[in-house]
């Protein structure tokens, strides 16, 4: 296998993108990057020899899949919805898939005919999904190894702006795709604690925190992610008490992101006609209760807010009361809000971001409770070069290496828990700074 199809060369392709084309020099592989920006996969082609790019608009089919039945190995970096169809051309193809993206029903539904061709689609391998997935399997496999058995299981990762970058009152800059940020969190979180069910619905979501320490990086708070009960089978932790995803933030942000859900400035399913003629002051006024004090003071009393709180000068900071235009028309709520973020939460050329990822165990051996912390933090150097993009990228390039030489037996619709999988793409993760430092103590 010598062929390597990268399908998008956005914001989180320039890590895979550049590791593949490095390994392609050494191993003969040739590598084609295919974008419906020519002029973006061109830039991270950056005339390699080993790679070129192509023009490819994923929704034309038969260009699709004439790209697609030229490869051996094809990444997908679409958006998730995109995933199935090129999923089935490699499976009439015959062709082996990975994604980062968490992996769907319908994706899992094809488990039967990808495993009936020797295929692996191998989904949820980027930082997290992924490196959480590979890190924390490593550590439930070595638990159990020596005896132990698991009690609680808390995971946490955050994309965050790294404190030398910090320099504005939500503590946070865009690394990663903006509009997924926006909807974070939208549906019904699910989680597991002593062995009840744990329900938050997204208007209580922001709400409901907990607050961790990172060693020699202080406190941060956690909110609940997605549904955190899919992963006991799959960690095979199925009668375990109290299992936990979740997201990592600086602490204040999830009471600032609450005021925005409460206001309605995250709803995505109307457009408001006429939004281009709308100031944000109009807008934060259609939103606000009828009154004859300010519209800023309306506002926080509708969330429960005081007017010179913390919440409310980071909205105030945002531009939300100031008298300048929207200029988007027939928007949505979450466009507008979107839109304004992408200004306020730019990342700076020069700015650092930082990932932090960590996994707290709690299990008994021998009759005793032992409670482990295992945690990663990584700051990336500037916007061109990401903590984000490399871990989302390095662990996609890493695993088609492995399958490109014939080293990965799995095959079916697969999430990284094996240990063919994650030994190695961990080790040589290593290389790259992704290293996790342990505490752990006994508990009385």
């Amino acid at each position: 296998m010598n062929s390597i199809l990268i399908i998008g060369a956005g914001r989180s392709s320039g890590a895979l993108i550049n590791y593949v084309l490095e390994k392609a020099q050494q191993k003969g592989w040739f590598v084609t990057v295919a974008d419906a920006d020519p002029a973006l996969a061109d830039a991270k082609v950056n005339g390699h020899p080993n790679g070129r790019p192509a023009w490819l608009d994923v929704l034309k089919v038969n260009d699709r899949k004439e790209l697609i039945s030229r490869a051996d190995v094809v990444v997908s970096l679409l958006p998730a919805h995109l995933h199935v169809e090129v999923a089935q051309d490699c499976i009439k193809l015959n062709k082996h898939l990975i994604t980062a993206s968490y992996v769907s029903k319908e994706m899992y539904s094809l488990g039967d005919e990808v495993r009936d061709r020797e295929l692996i689609f191998m989904g949820e391998m980027g930082l997290d999904p992924g490196i959480d997935h590979m890190s924390a399997m490593q550590k439930i496999d070595e638990i159990k190894e020596k005896g132990g058995k698991l009690l609680s299981f808390r995971s946490y990762t955050g994309g965050l702006v790294a404190p030398e970058s910090d320099d504005n009152p939500w503590h946070y800059k865009f690394t990663w795709n903006p509009r997924n940020v926006v909807l974070a969190g939208q549906g019904t979180a699910q989680y597991l604690r002593k062995k009840k069910y744990k329900f938050i619905p997204y208007n209580r979501l922001f709400r409901k925190t907990w607050n961790i320490e990172v060693p020699g990086m202080g406190p941060f708070e956690v909110y609940a992610n997605r549904d955190s009960l899919l992963y006991r089978e799959q960690y095979g932790l199925k009668n375990i008490p109290t299992i936990l995803r979740g997201t990592i933030r600086y602490p204040g942000y999830s009471a600032a992101w609450n005021a925005l859900v409460k206001i309605g400035l995250t709803d995505a399913d109307f457009p408001i006609l006429n939004s281009d003629k709308l100031t944000y002051h109009s807008l934060m006024e259609a939103f606000a209760p009828e009154g004859n004090s300010s519209v800023k003071d309306r506002i926080a009393g509708m969330i429960k807010e005081k007017p010179n709180s913390e919440v409310m000068k980071k909205l105030e900071w945002l531009g939300l009361f100031s008298k300048r235009k929207i200029k988007i028309p027939n928007a949505t709520p979450a466009l507008i809000l979107e839109n304004l973020l992408l200004e306020k939460w730019k990342l700076e050329p020069t700015d650092k971001d930082m990932i932090i990822m960590q996994h707290e165990f709690i299990y008994s051996l021998n009759g005793k409770k032992h409670k482990l912390i295992s945690s990663m933090v990584m700051k990336g150097d500037g916007e061109d070069d990401t903590a984000m993009a490399r871990l989302v990228g390095l662990p996609m390039g890493i695993f088609v290496g492995l399958i490109a030489e014939g080293k990965i037996k799995s095959t079916g619709v697969q999430i990284p828990v094996m240990k063919e999988v994650y030994e190695p793409v961990l080790e040589e993760l290593k290389h790259y700074g992704v290293e996790f430092t342990e505490q752990e103590e006994i508990l009385k």
